[in-house]
């Protein structure tokens, strides 16, 4: 069966790309904000954003260590940990070269880990599609060869079926004609052919 071919709106293609773009805009809008509201030249607000993006790092080093590292985990905690950076630097600079540059940093390499992701995910959605593909010719294969031998099956039984009744037409038409010898069919070399009884009416 066909499955129906749903198009993805533009919208929903484009989101994931823009993503970190709109991620780090976001946490740089957040950072400058926070700097207008009192945090430039804070250094209890630089000290705990240091803490803080410090901790998250840590915690993503320790999740991607080991055996059972989780990079999903690690990960996030890495962006954590750039983001906390970038907002504590946002907040507390009081020019805008240095978030702005902070924030084009983050960016690319937003962008650089997102494009590996994506490298993969679309591998693995092209692999996916390779094998349903495969299948469903597989499949389409075999139907085709079980309907084409469910046919043919068909066809010799009606083929037997009508020799069987043209046989049992044949016997009995025998019987009825004059002067017919079977002993004398058997005397020529025929092979004798099975008596055929048949009903008689009362």
């Amino acid at each position: 069966m066909n499955e129906p071919i749903v198009a993805r709106h533009w919208l929903a293609i484009a989101t994931p790309k823009a993503a970190p773009a709109i991620a780090t805009s976001t946490v740089l809008t957040l950072g400058r904000i926070w700097n207008a509201n009192g945090a430039e030249h804070s250094v209890g607000n630089a000290g705990l954003m240091v803490v803080l993006a410090t901790g998250a790092a840590v915690a993503g080093g320790f999740a991607a260590a080991g055996r059972a590292g989780d990079c999903v985990i690690a990960g996030t905690a890495f962006a954590a940990s750039g983001g906390l950076a970038l907002a504590g630097v946002a907040g507390y600079a009081d020019g805008v070269s240095l978030p702005l540059l902070l924030w084009a940093l983050a960016t690319a390499v937003a962008y650089g880990l997102a494009a590996r992701y994506w490298r993969t995910d679309r591998r693995d959605t092209l692999t996916y599609e390779r094998r349903t593909i495969e299948r469903r010719e597989e499949h389409s294969h075999i139907e085709r060869v079980e309907t084409i031998r469910g046919r043919t099956q068909i066809e010799v039984a009606r083929e037997g079926t009508a020799y069987a009744e043209a046989l049992a037409q044949a016997l009995i038409h025998r019987e009825a004609l004059r002067g017919f010898d079977p002993t004398g069919l058997t005397r020529a070399g025929l092979p004798e052919l099975p008596a055929i009884e048949t009903p008689k009416e009362h």
